[in-house]
């Protein structure tokens, strides 16, 4: 029998890279609606619902602060479990159309109850039904990471890792916990007893770090026991960091095109996500917030490949570190890394 079905050279590299097998593992529920579905959810409660323009409208912004307040205005139209139901399976389609075998997505338990003031049961009973649903029908498993908005406060996340414990028995899908949110609000050490009794209680640790403060908010997260570190932009600040994490193999979700809408990053030539490959760091590709920043995970590898200059066999090892970074079995993840090391030979 043939290796692989399809080689190389019979695609172009856009195509090829669409059909690679990838992971992606730092993506927010609420940050993957698209502007059409936020007139759809407007139309189902607002007295006056957006146009499309106006959608669209809500996702311009100029710096971090100014996303974080455009991410709240789209989540203000999240309002029924059926909501999360529909925005759960239109990711998953999504994901699937790009090449996506895998994701792992962050669900914020503390928009839920900080803002909304309700009860998350509905919610994940919701994001299961649509989880269910879009794995059979699009063929992309899912895993999810409960996060807690870190400007919140410890009590806030405190009461959303507890209840992440509390429905793991429950939804075997809630696979780990993490921290989101203004990092200079929220130092990742405050977090540090909630991290351990989360890892205790069969939780995996995530958090998010160095996404618009310095190399210093690394390590803190590092310190608490952070599993994976979301964005880590501000490692290439500190060499001895940079160590740690190569020689640790500590994985880290880059988010390109996210760092530099939110200009965390000032342009592409400083983003040290090359570097970071070639210093032998565990980096994975992400699109966090894809309509928020006009990138899906598709677009992050096409970019990486053609303005970045990594090699089509570059791609494939940080599409095969986006599996040995998730949160799978050892059974699944030796499928998928099949698959992506078979992949176009």
């Amino acid at each position: 029998m043939s290796r692989r079905q399809v080689s190389a050279t019979d695609l172009e590299p856009r195509e090829w890279l669409r059909r690679l097998p990838k992971c992606e593992l730092h993506l927010h529920l609420e940050g993957t609606i698209e502007p059409e579905t936020l007139v759809e959810l407007s139309c189902r409660h607002d007295a006056q619902p957006l146009t499309l323009e106006q959608a669209r409208a809500l996702y311009q912004y100029g710096n971090f602060l100014e996303f974080l307040m455009a991410f709240k205005a789209v989540t203000e139209r999240l309002r029924t479990p059926e909501d999360y139901e529909l925005i759960t399976y239109n990711m998953l389609r999504s994901l699937a159309a790009q090449g996506v075998v895998h994701a792992e997505a962050y669900i914020s338990f503390g928009i839920i109850y900080f803002i909304k003031k309700l009860e998350v049961e509905p919610f994940v009973e919701a994001i299961e039904r649509g989880r269910l649903r879009g794995e059979k029908d699009f063929g992309v498993s899912l895993l999810w990471i409960i996060d807690a908005v870190r400007h919140f406060g410890v009590e806030e996340a405190t009461r959303v890792f507890h209840k992440a414990a509390e429905l793991r028995a429950k939804y075997p899908s809630i696979v780990g916990i993490g921290i989101g949110g203004d990092e200079a609000r929220g130092p990742a050490d405050q977090f540090r007893e909630l991290y351990a009794e989360a890892k205790a209680a069969g939780l995996r640790l995530t958090a998010h770090a160095g996404e618009s403060v310095g190399a210093h908010s690394i390590w803190s997260a590092i310190n608490i026991g952070a599993e994976r570190i979301g964005h880590a932009l501000t490692a290439a600040e500190d060499p001895e960091l940079l160590e740690v994490l190569a020689e640790k193999q500590i994985p880290l979700e880059l988010n390109i095109t996210s760092n530099l809408k939110t200009g965390c990053c000032p342009g592409l030539d400083l983003h040290p996500a090359r570097d970071y490959f070639h210093g032998g760091l565990m980096v994975t590709l992400n699109s966090d917030d894809p309509p928020m920043f006009g990138a899906n995970l598709l677009d992050e590898y096409i970019l990486a490949y053609e303005q970045l200059e990594f090699t089509l066999e570059q791609m494939r090892e940080l599409a095969a570190n986006s599996v040995e970074a998730s949160f799978l079995g050892p059974e699944r993840k030796l499928e998928l890394l099949r698959k992506v090391e078979q992949f176009g030979w």
